[in-house]
C-alpha cells in the first residue's frame, strides 16, 4: 500500500491526478483576471524575472564593495540588508546597538553613509530593494537625498522599501511604534511616493518571514494577504484613491523545496488578490488587481551541516519561484546558515539563477504548469483555504485586532512546532540532518564582521554631529513632531531634518517621543 503523503499545508497528495481533479480554471489567460497564470500576458518569454540578490554588512563601504560585484556579475537589482540597530531606529553609537553593529546588514546612521553605500552606482538605472519596515520612511527618503545630490530627480527612482509592519508584530519582532501610528506612517508613505517617487513600489506585504517562522504555503498567503487588505483600509481611510496607490503595492514570499505546493501557492494567491481587490475594494485599473511579487529561497531550509547541499536545495527551490511566476528573485548563498555569505557564494547564487534563465527553457512559455493536474487541483485547495483562514483573521475585526489577540502568531507557532516534532522524530527528513549525515563535517571558513566596525561607525558620529548645524537640525527635528502631533505628512518634515544632517536614530526618536514604542501583551 502506497504510503500517504501531505502536503506542507496538510492537504493529500493524491498518487495520481486527472481530469476529474479540475475545477474549469482552463480558459484563464496570462495578463487578465484573475492572474492565475501570471501578471504579463508574454511573462519571461519577452524579459527573464529580476535577479535581486540581498546583500548588506558591516560598513557602507564594504556593502558597496559587495554591490559592484554583484552588478558586474550580472546581478539586475539591488537588495540592501540593514543591521539591526538602523531596523530598530537606533544609531550605531547608542547602548543598545552595542555589538550589532554592521553584523546581519549594513550600519546606516545618516545621508553620509547612504552616500556612501551608492557611491558610483547610477540609482536611475538600477532597481533597488530595501529590506526595511519601522523606519523604512527613512531609509527611503535618504535614498531620494543621495540621489537629489546626484542630479536624480525622484521620478527617476524604482524600487521598493519592505515597509510591512503588520508582520513585524506576527513574525519578525523589529517594530517601533504601536500598530496605529506605523498604519498612517504606511498611508503617509504611500501618499508621499505617489507625488514625489510615483514609480516607487511603496510596500513589500511579506509572508517570507511568517513562513521563515513555521507558516505554512496557507498561512503565508492567508496571513500576508490579510495584512494587504488591512493596508488597503488604512490608506482608504486616509483619504487616498484605491487606483492611485494599489499598482505600486508588491508582496513578498519564500519559496520552499516543496516545488508543486509552491508552485500552486503563488498562483493561488494571485488569484484572491485579484477577487479582493476588484470585488472587496472596488478597484477599477486593472493594475490594482495585479499581485506582483518578489521571491527569496527559503533560508529556514540551509543547513550547516554538510553546507553545499544548499546549492541544491537552493536551485530547486528558485526553480519554483520562477515556475510560480515571480517578478524578481533572490537566491541564498549555500552558506546562510553559517554565517554572512562569501563573495564566491554570492556569486554562484546568483550564476544558479543565470543558469534557470539561460540554460533551460523555462523562458521559452507563460505558466508551464497551467493544466497539470496536480498543479490545478492544488491551486484551488489552497485557494480555498486560505479564504477560509483569512475570514477567521477578520472574524477578530481587523488584522491589527486579531495580531493583538496573538491569533497568527498562536497558528504559525503550532506549525512550526510540528514541523520540528516530525524532524526530530524522523517522519520528515533533512538530508545531511536526520539522513544521510556524515561523521566528521568538513572544515568550512566563513565571513567575519570586524567588530572595529562598530568603533568606527561611532567616530564617524560623532564627527557628524561636530561639524553639522545643530541648531538647524533641532529645529528640523521639532517640525517632526509637530506633523507626528497633527494629521499632516510626516514624510516632508522627515526629509528636511535628514537633509540637515539628523540621524536615523534621531528622526524615529522624535516620533517616538509623540508615538511612544509598541510592548507586546504578555499573554502571548
Amino acid at each position: 500500500m502506497t504510503e500517504r503523503r501531505l502536503s506542507e499545508s496538510g492537504f493529500e497528495i493524491k498518487p495520481v491526478y486527472g481530469p476529474a481533479d479540475l475545477h474549469g480554471q482552463s480558459d484563464e489567460q496570462p495578463g487578465a483576471y484573475p492572474f492565475t497564470r501570471g501578471v504579463y500576458p508574454t511573462m519571461y518569454t519577452s524579459r527573464p524575472w529580476t535577479m535581486r540578490q540581498y546583500a548588506g554588512f558591516g560598513t557602507a563601504a564594504e556593502s558597496n564593495a559587495r554591490y559592484h560585484q554583484l552588478l558586474d556579475a550580472g546581478t539586475m537589482g539591488l537588495s540592501v540588508a540593514f543591521d539591526l540597530p538602523t531596523q530598530m531606529g537606533y544609531d550605531s553609537d547608542e547602548p543598545i546597538a552595542h555589538g550589532e553593529v554592521g553584523k546581519v546588514g549594513v550600519a546606516i546612521d545618516s545621508i553620509d553613509d547612504m552616500a556612501v553605500l551608492f557611491r558610483d552606482i547610477p540609482l536611475d538605472k538600477v532597481s533597488t530593494s530595501m529590506t526595511i519596515n519601522a523606519p523604512g520612511s527613512v531609509l527611503l527618503l535618504l535614498y531620494q537625498l543621495v540621489a537629489e545630490q546626484s542630479g536624480i530627480a525622484g521620478n527617476q527612482l524604482n524600487g521598493t522599501i519592505q515597509n510591512d509592519i503588520l508582520k513585524e508584530y506576527i513574525a519578525r519582532g523589529t517594530y517601533i511604534f504601536p500598530p496605529k501610528p506605523s498604519l498612517r506612517l504606511v498611508s503617509d508613505t504611500f501618499a508621499y511616493c505617489g507625488a514625489e517617487i510615483p514609480k516607487w513600489n511603496t510596500i513589500s506585504i511579506s509572508g517570507y518571514h511568517m513562513a521563515e517562522a513555521g507558516a505554512t504555503p496557507v498561512q503565508e498567503i492567508a496571513f500576508t494577504l490579510a495584512d494587504g487588505i488591512e493596508y488597503v483600509r488604512a490608506a482608504i481611510a486616509a483619504g487616498l484613491d484605491v487606483d492611485k496607490f494599489a499598482p505600486r503595492l508588491s508582496f513578498f514570499f519564500v519559496a520552499r523545496t516543496t516545488l508543486l505546493e509552491e508552485v500552486a501557492k503563488f498562483r493561488a494567491a494571485r488569484r484572491i488578490w485579484a477577487r479582493i481587490m476588484k470585488e472587496e475594494f472596488g478597484a477599477k485599473d486593472p493594475k490594482s488587481w495585479m499581485l506582483r511579487f518578489h521571491t527569496q529561497t527559503a533560508g529556514v531550509q540551509l543547513t550547516a551541516q554538510q553546507p553545499e547541499v544548499n546549492l541544491i536545495r537552493v536551485a530547486v527551490q528558485g526553480l519554483g519561484a520562477v515556475l510560480g511566476g515571480t517578478q524578481s528573485l533572490h537566491t541564498n548563498s549555500f552558506d546562510e546558515a553559517i554565517a554572512l555569505p562569501t563573495a564566491k557564494a554570492a556569486r554562484l547564487a546568483l550564476r544558479t539563477q543565470q543558469v534557470l534563465a539561460y540554460e533551460t527553457d523555462l523562458t521559452a512559455t507563460v505558466d508551464p504548469f497551467a493544466g497539470s493536474y496536480v498543479v490545478e487541483a492544488l491551486t484551488d485547495e489552497i485557494e480555498a483555504a486560505a479564504n477560509e483562514l483569512i475570514e477567521r483573521v477578520f472574524a477578530y475585526g481587523s488584522a491589527v485586532d486579531a495580531i493583538e489577540n496573538g491569533f497568527q502568531k498562536r497558528e504559525i507557532e503550532a506549525s512550526a512546532y510540528q514541523v520540528a516534532q516530525e524532524i526530530d522524530g524522523g517522519r520528515r527528513t533533512v538530508v545531511g540532518v536526520n539522513r544521510f549525515a556524515l561523521d566528521e563535517e568538513e572544515p568550512y571558513e566563513p565571513l567575519r564582521v570586524d567588530p572595529a566596525i562598530e568603533e568606527a561607525q561611532v567616530a564617524r558620529l560623532a564627527e557628524l554631529r561636530r561639524v553639522r548645524d545643530n541648531a538647524a537640525v533641532r529645529t528640523a527635528l521639532a517640525g517632526v513632531k509637530k506633523a507626528a502631533e497633527g494629521t499632516d505628512n510626516v514624510l516632508y518634515p522627515m526629509k528636511e531634518a535628514l537633509a540637515a544632517r539628523a540621524t536615523v536614530g534621531e528622526v524615529c526618536h522624535a516620533l517616538r517621543d509623540v508615538w511612544g514604542t509598541y510592548r507586546p501583551a504578555d499573554r502571548f
